[in-house]
Protein backbone atom coordinates (compact mmCIF):
# COMPACT_ATOMS: atom_id res chain seq x y z
CA UNK A 1 0.00 0.00 0.00
CA UNK A 2 2.09 3.07 -1.50
CA UNK A 3 4.49 4.48 1.11
CA UNK A 4 3.32 2.36 4.15
CA UNK A 5 5.14 -0.70 2.60
CA UNK A 6 8.51 1.07 1.04
CA UNK A 7 10.59 1.60 4.82
CA UNK A 8 11.07 -0.59 7.19
CA UNK A 9 11.53 1.21 10.81
CA UNK A 10 11.56 -1.52 12.91
CA UNK A 11 15.20 -2.83 13.08
CA UNK A 12 16.93 -0.61 15.15
CA UNK A 13 13.74 0.59 17.06
CA UNK A 14 14.69 -0.65 20.64
CA UNK A 15 18.54 1.07 20.64
CA UNK A 16 17.30 4.43 19.16
CA UNK A 17 14.49 4.53 22.05
CA UNK A 18 17.07 3.62 24.88
CA UNK A 19 19.37 6.29 23.20
CA UNK A 20 16.99 8.65 22.43
CA UNK A 21 16.25 8.89 26.49
CA UNK A 22 19.59 8.93 27.65
CA UNK A 23 20.14 12.11 25.75
CA UNK A 24 16.99 13.85 27.00
CA UNK A 25 17.23 12.90 30.69
CA UNK A 26 20.60 14.99 30.10
CA UNK A 27 18.61 17.61 29.13
CA UNK A 28 15.88 17.58 31.52
CA UNK A 29 16.47 20.06 33.81
CA UNK A 30 17.87 22.80 31.92
CA UNK A 31 15.37 22.06 29.25
CA UNK A 32 12.69 22.58 31.98
CA UNK A 33 13.82 26.25 32.93
CA UNK A 34 14.02 27.14 29.59
CA UNK A 35 10.02 26.26 28.46
CA UNK A 36 8.65 28.07 31.88
CA UNK A 37 10.88 31.15 30.59
CA UNK A 38 9.64 30.48 27.28
CA UNK A 39 5.55 30.28 28.14
CA UNK A 40 5.99 33.42 30.47
CA UNK A 41 8.21 35.10 27.26
CA UNK A 42 6.12 36.68 24.15
CA UNK A 43 7.04 33.07 22.77
CA UNK A 44 3.86 31.89 24.76
CA UNK A 45 1.69 33.60 23.10
CA UNK A 46 3.51 33.33 19.69
CA UNK A 47 2.64 29.52 19.88
CA UNK A 48 -0.77 30.01 21.11
CA UNK A 49 -1.76 32.08 18.23
CA UNK A 50 0.41 29.29 15.83
CA UNK A 51 -1.97 26.74 17.35
CA UNK A 52 -5.46 29.00 17.12
CA UNK A 53 -4.54 29.57 13.39
CA UNK A 54 -5.56 25.77 12.82
CA UNK A 55 -8.32 25.10 15.73
CA UNK A 56 -10.55 26.84 18.09
CA UNK A 57 -9.05 26.20 21.93
CA UNK A 58 -12.13 25.06 24.14
CA UNK A 59 -13.13 24.99 27.22
CA UNK A 60 -12.71 21.45 28.19
CA UNK A 61 -11.36 19.70 24.99
CA UNK A 62 -9.60 16.80 25.39
CA UNK A 63 -5.70 17.15 24.41
CA UNK A 64 -2.78 14.89 23.87
CA UNK A 65 0.63 16.11 23.63
CA UNK A 66 2.71 13.21 22.51
CA UNK A 67 6.00 13.79 23.72
CA UNK A 68 5.46 16.45 26.18
CA UNK A 69 8.92 16.85 27.49
CA UNK A 70 8.31 19.27 30.57
CA UNK A 71 5.05 20.41 29.76
CA UNK A 72 5.06 23.78 27.46
CA UNK A 73 1.83 22.86 25.70
CA UNK A 74 0.15 21.79 28.27
CA UNK A 75 1.11 25.06 29.93
CA UNK A 76 -0.24 27.34 27.23
CA UNK A 77 -3.81 25.44 26.51
CA UNK A 78 -4.00 24.10 30.03
CA UNK A 79 -3.97 27.94 31.53
CA UNK A 80 -6.94 28.61 28.50
CA UNK A 81 -9.06 25.57 29.76
CA UNK A 82 -8.32 22.52 27.58
CA UNK A 83 -7.89 19.25 29.39
CA UNK A 84 -4.50 18.10 28.22
CA UNK A 85 -2.84 14.55 28.89
CA UNK A 86 1.23 15.05 28.23
CA UNK A 87 2.89 11.86 27.68
CA UNK A 88 7.24 11.44 27.15
CA UNK A 89 9.67 8.54 27.13
CA UNK A 90 11.77 10.40 29.47
CA UNK A 91 10.92 9.69 33.34
CA UNK A 92 13.08 13.32 34.14
CA UNK A 93 11.21 15.12 31.85
CA UNK A 94 7.76 14.27 33.25
CA UNK A 95 9.42 14.56 36.54
CA UNK A 96 10.34 18.46 35.62
CA UNK A 97 7.18 18.69 33.97
CA UNK A 98 5.50 18.14 37.09
CA UNK A 99 7.15 20.81 38.76
CA UNK A 100 6.54 23.92 36.28
CA UNK A 101 2.89 23.20 36.13
CA UNK A 102 2.56 22.60 39.53
CA UNK A 103 4.50 26.31 40.03
CA UNK A 104 1.70 27.52 37.77
CA UNK A 105 -1.12 26.09 39.55
CA UNK A 106 -1.85 24.48 35.86
CA UNK A 107 -4.22 20.96 36.06
CA UNK A 108 -2.88 18.84 33.69
CA UNK A 109 -1.69 15.25 33.46
CA UNK A 110 1.53 13.97 32.79
CA UNK A 111 2.25 10.35 32.21
CA UNK A 112 5.99 8.36 31.26
CA UNK A 113 4.68 6.83 27.67
CA UNK A 114 6.48 5.70 24.52
CA UNK A 115 4.72 8.43 22.65
CA UNK A 116 4.49 5.18 19.43
CA UNK A 117 2.57 3.37 21.27
CA UNK A 118 -0.29 5.24 23.43
CA UNK A 119 -2.11 3.54 25.86
CA UNK A 120 -5.37 5.13 25.82
CA UNK A 121 -9.11 3.91 24.07
CA UNK A 122 -9.85 4.42 20.51
CA UNK A 123 -11.40 7.64 19.77
CA UNK A 124 -10.29 9.56 23.14
CA UNK A 125 -9.07 12.76 22.16
CA UNK A 126 -10.24 16.01 20.17
CA UNK A 127 -6.75 16.88 19.75
CA UNK A 128 -3.21 15.21 19.47
CA UNK A 129 -0.22 17.75 19.27
CA UNK A 130 3.46 17.60 19.04
CA UNK A 131 6.32 19.75 19.23
CA UNK A 132 9.55 18.50 17.79
CA UNK A 133 9.13 14.55 18.64
CA UNK A 134 8.41 13.08 14.87
CA UNK A 135 12.25 13.54 13.80
CA UNK A 136 13.52 11.19 16.94
CA UNK A 137 10.77 8.53 16.07
CA UNK A 138 11.84 5.00 14.88
CA UNK A 139 8.81 3.92 13.40
CA UNK A 140 6.58 7.01 12.72
CA UNK A 141 4.37 4.92 10.87
CA UNK A 142 3.13 3.45 13.71
CA UNK A 143 3.12 6.31 15.79
CA UNK A 144 0.88 7.97 13.03
CA UNK A 145 -1.32 5.20 13.05
CA UNK A 146 -1.81 5.17 16.87
CA UNK A 147 -2.58 9.00 17.06
CA UNK A 148 -5.25 8.48 14.00
CA UNK A 149 -6.24 5.83 16.76
CA UNK A 150 -6.94 7.91 19.70
CA UNK A 151 -8.20 10.87 18.13
CA UNK A 152 -12.05 11.06 17.59
CA UNK A 153 -13.83 11.49 14.16
CA UNK A 154 -13.46 15.12 13.27
CA UNK A 155 -10.37 15.27 15.50
CA UNK A 156 -7.28 17.09 14.51
CA UNK A 157 -3.57 15.99 14.43
CA UNK A 158 -1.22 19.16 14.95
CA UNK A 159 2.07 18.60 14.55
CA UNK A 160 4.96 20.87 14.58
CA UNK A 161 8.72 19.43 13.40
CA UNK A 162 11.66 20.52 11.23
CA UNK A 163 14.29 18.94 9.28
CA UNK A 164 17.38 19.20 12.20
CA UNK A 165 19.64 16.35 10.60
CA UNK A 166 19.78 17.50 7.25
CA UNK A 167 19.89 21.26 8.65
CA UNK A 168 22.81 20.47 11.38
CA UNK A 169 25.54 21.25 8.54
CA UNK A 170 23.95 23.96 7.29
CA UNK A 171 24.41 26.41 10.03
CA UNK A 172 27.34 27.73 12.19
CA UNK A 173 26.20 26.54 15.95
CA UNK A 174 26.20 30.06 16.86
CA UNK A 175 23.14 31.18 14.76
CA UNK A 176 20.76 28.30 16.92
CA UNK A 177 20.72 30.65 20.07
CA UNK A 178 18.44 28.29 21.71
CA UNK A 179 20.98 25.56 22.32
CA UNK A 180 24.17 28.07 22.11
CA UNK A 181 24.84 26.85 26.13
CA UNK A 182 24.76 23.26 24.69
CA UNK A 183 27.56 21.17 25.90
CA UNK A 184 29.50 19.92 22.97
CA UNK A 185 29.47 16.43 23.73
CA UNK A 186 25.93 16.67 23.70
CA UNK A 187 25.44 18.16 20.12
CA UNK A 188 27.70 15.47 19.52
CA UNK A 189 25.03 13.01 20.87
CA UNK A 190 22.09 14.52 19.42
CA UNK A 191 24.16 14.55 15.63
CA UNK A 192 24.68 10.38 16.67
CA UNK A 193 20.83 10.07 16.39
CA UNK A 194 20.16 11.90 13.94
CA UNK A 195 22.41 9.62 11.72
CA UNK A 196 20.42 6.47 13.40
CA UNK A 197 16.68 7.83 12.02
CA UNK A 198 15.29 6.64 8.46
CA UNK A 199 13.06 9.66 9.10
CA UNK A 200 15.86 11.71 8.77
CA UNK A 201 16.57 11.13 5.41
CA UNK A 202 12.91 11.16 4.14
CA UNK A 203 11.45 14.77 2.26
CA UNK A 204 9.89 16.29 5.08
CA UNK A 205 6.86 17.66 5.28
CA UNK A 206 5.72 16.09 1.85
CA UNK A 207 7.04 12.41 3.20
CA UNK A 208 4.19 12.64 6.25
CA UNK A 209 1.47 14.48 4.21
CA UNK A 210 1.64 10.71 1.81
CA UNK A 211 1.85 8.69 4.77
CA UNK A 212 -1.54 10.62 6.35
CA UNK A 213 -3.32 10.37 3.42
CA UNK A 214 -2.90 6.56 3.07
CA UNK A 215 -3.56 6.15 7.35
CA UNK A 216 -6.75 7.80 6.78
CA UNK A 217 -7.01 11.46 7.38
CA UNK A 218 -7.94 13.93 5.25
CA UNK A 219 -7.92 17.34 5.36
CA UNK A 220 -4.20 17.34 5.11
CA UNK A 221 -2.46 20.91 5.28
CA UNK A 222 1.02 21.50 5.73
CA UNK A 223 2.15 24.81 6.40
CA UNK A 224 6.56 25.85 5.86
CA UNK A 225 6.19 29.49 7.35
CA UNK A 226 5.88 28.73 10.63
CA UNK A 227 9.14 29.70 11.95
CA UNK A 228 8.28 33.47 10.66
CA UNK A 229 5.44 34.02 13.12
CA UNK A 230 6.95 31.91 16.20
CA UNK A 231 10.79 33.12 15.76
CA UNK A 232 9.87 36.76 14.43
CA UNK A 233 12.79 37.86 16.95
CA UNK A 234 16.18 36.32 17.50
CA UNK A 235 15.53 35.96 20.98
CA UNK A 236 16.58 32.83 23.46
CA UNK A 237 14.73 30.52 22.13
CA UNK A 238 15.17 31.26 18.35
CA UNK A 239 16.83 28.31 16.11
CA UNK A 240 17.57 28.80 12.60
CA UNK A 241 15.56 25.37 11.42
CA UNK A 242 12.93 26.34 9.41
CA UNK A 243 9.77 24.59 11.49
CA UNK A 244 6.83 23.33 9.84
CA UNK A 245 3.60 22.27 10.56
CA UNK A 246 0.81 19.11 9.55
CA UNK A 247 -2.54 19.76 10.35
CA UNK A 248 -5.29 16.58 9.26
CA UNK A 249 -8.39 15.65 10.68
CA UNK A 250 -9.82 12.35 11.03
Amino acid sequence: MGVLKDIQFQDESKEIKTKVKSYWTKRADTFAGARHEEFHSVQGQYWFEEISKNLQVCEGMKVLDVGCGTGFFEAVLGSRGAQVTGIDLTPDMITEGKKLLARHGIDAQLLVMDAENPDFPDETFDLVISRNLTWTLPDPIHAYREWHRVLKTGGILLNFDAEYAKNFHNYDQKQNIAHKDLDEALIEECHDIYHMLTMSTLPRPAWDETVLREIGFREITTDLMVSTRIYREQNQFYVPDPVFSIRAVK
